[in-house]
């Protein structure tokens, strides 16, 4: 009986489902092992061995989208296998890609380990893209917890700058402390369904959709709604939703920029893949889900706006202004509830957010120095003026976050505004437009430090002045990258096309 248990458990292991992700796993294994065969002046091809793997893996992604295995699910329960973990497939080897590009230009200032910064960021995309496609408990959370980890490391990578292992232990702890709240409430969850479960010796609580089931037989379970909210909140930390958005203006600026990047990008969108399934998850609690959702939105948009009115440090504000956006994301779940359209109106946002802010991290990537975690907004003056490329792309991404029409940012928060408003969330769309219009002072106070010219006294440290930090010349994979991010975020917002219609959009 154990060895037909065994053999009907491995027949449901469909190794081609995961294929993509088995892939970026052996990439950085070769990675590794070519850190170890190859001669120390030839290790400089490990990067774009790197790139080149992640282009070589989106590209097959991209020819086999419409898999056998998209709708199914597979490994037992574990996976499930919809179009939007297809999309965020697509979107998390977009952003490792342009990730592993930013790295190594600020990889030559450091004199830093450099394969293993991308070792780790290939684990994380694999392990983000699993993510987006679990369908229990258990898979979920040794997902996240392997993203976690391996941004423990990133965090602190440049491990000769304080604020960099600053920002490292801060994350430790409130990663700690955020995913002993997830496992508490997942225990909780267990503990309400688990006994049922154990009757019928058939379920597994663990299981997204027998949990599901047993939610909407128990609609009224104290235990259950504690262990939701729980849940929720641990899930917060990952989307830097209030109150668990402290630690995302110390971490931004201490983290070397490519990270910070990555996580605004990759590891928001890892935090909403998981909130969309839950939502769906705990439909028999809706009540109480869109309570606290929508309290989590308000503070969110509030305090993230507000908060980055005053920063001058750029990665402090452009972090709060990430807080923002989750709070706008977070009105797009909600509405995703009661209007099927949100949820491609979700993934057309998560997408414009991220190429505006490729191309605002890219720019920050070649302006600062050294010690990145010091990026003024003085240091952006004249920007436009001495290197038009960077400024130009700085306008765009800029203007992208902020939803200046007619760029793919607008078209975003107007398309997640649609869904609020057809869902009837009109006190939440007014809390929303409050916060562009707030959003829009401190991103147009970056565009005015780099546009216009402005007068500021030397800064002096005794008798001699300080140097700005030298700006790089931008070589040709980060001009592309910087180039596609802001053409990009200009024709998507003109014209959606297939995108629009991929997404259901139109």
């Amino acid at each position: 009986m154990p060895t037909e248990l065994l053999q009907q458990a491995a027949a449901d292991n469909h190794w081609a489902a995961i294929a993509p992700e088995l892939l970026v796993g052996c990439l950085a294994l070769l990675l590794l092992i070519l850190e170890i065969v190859l001669p120390k002046e030839r290790q400089e091809i490990i990067p774009s061995v790197a790139i080149v793997g992640l282009l070589g893996i989106l590209g097959g992604l991209i020819f086999n989208y419409h898999s056998d295995y998209v709708g199914q699910t597979t490994f037992n329960g574990l996976l499930h296998h919809s179009g939007t973990g297809q999309f965020l497939r697509l979107f998390f080897l977009m952003a490792a890609t342009g990730v592993s590009v930013l790295g190594v230009v600020a990889l030559k200032r450091q004199a830093m380990p450099k394969v293993e910064f991308f070792a780790i960021t290939l684990v994380v995309t694999g392990a983000m893209m699993l993510l987006g496609q679990s369908n229990h408990f258990v898979m979920l959370f040794v997902a996240l917890e392997t993203i976690t980890v391996g941004f423990y490391v990133l965090v602190s990578y440049t491990r000769t700058n304080p604020l960099s292992l600053e920002a490292g232990l801060k994350y430790l702890i409130m990663g700690a402390l955020s995913s002993g709240i997830l496992l508490f409430g997942i225990a909780l969850l267990y503990g309400a369904a688990g006994s049922q479960a154990m009757m019928a010796s058939t379920t597994d609580p663990m299981n997204f959709e027998a949990l599901r089931i047993f939610l909407y037989a128990n609609p009224n379970s104290p235990i259950a709604a504690v262990g939701i909210v729980l849940v929720l909140s641990g899930v917060a930390f990952k989307v830097g939703a209030v109150p668990f958005q402290i630690w995302i203006p110390d971490v931004y600026q201490g983290a070397p920029t490519p990270v910070s990047a990555f996580l605004a990008i990759a590891s928001k969108a890892a935090g909403f893949a998981i909130l969309l399934t839950l939502v769906s998850v705990f439909d028999a609690y809706q009540s109480l889900v869109v309570t606290v959702l929508s309290i989590m939105a308000i503070a969110t948009i509030i305090f993230g706006n507000m908060a980055a009115l005053t920063q001058h440090n750029v990665k402090r504000l452009i972090g709060l202004s990430g807080v923002s956006h989750a709070g706008y994301l977070l009105i797009g779940v909600i509405a995703a509830i009661h209007v099927p359209f949100a949820l491609g109106a979700i993934c057309f946002y998560l997408f414009a957010y991220m190429l505006g802010s490729f191309a605002v991290f890219g720019v920050m990537t070649h302006v600062s120095g050294a010690d990145d975690a010091d990026q003024d907004l003085d240091h952006y003056t004249d920007l436009a003026k001495t290197h038009p490329f960077l400024g130009a792309v700085l306008g765009v991404g800029l203007g992208s976050l902020a939803g200046i029409p007619p760029l793919a940012g607008f078209m975003g928060k107007l398309l997640i505004f649609l869904g609020a408003f057809e869902a009837g969330l009109y006190g939440l769309l007014a809390v929303a437009v409050v916060g562009v219009v707030l959003s829009i002072y401190y991103y147009f106070g970056w565009i005015k430090a780099a546009f216009f010219p402005q007068w500021r006294p030397p800064v002096f440290e005794g008798d001699d002045p300080v140097p700005e930090p030298p700006r790089q010349t931008v070589g040709m994979p980060a001009g592309i990258l910087l180039a596609t991010a802001a053409l990009a975020s200009v024709l998507l917002g003109f014209y959606q096309g297939p995108l629009g219609v991929w997404l259901g959009l139109s």
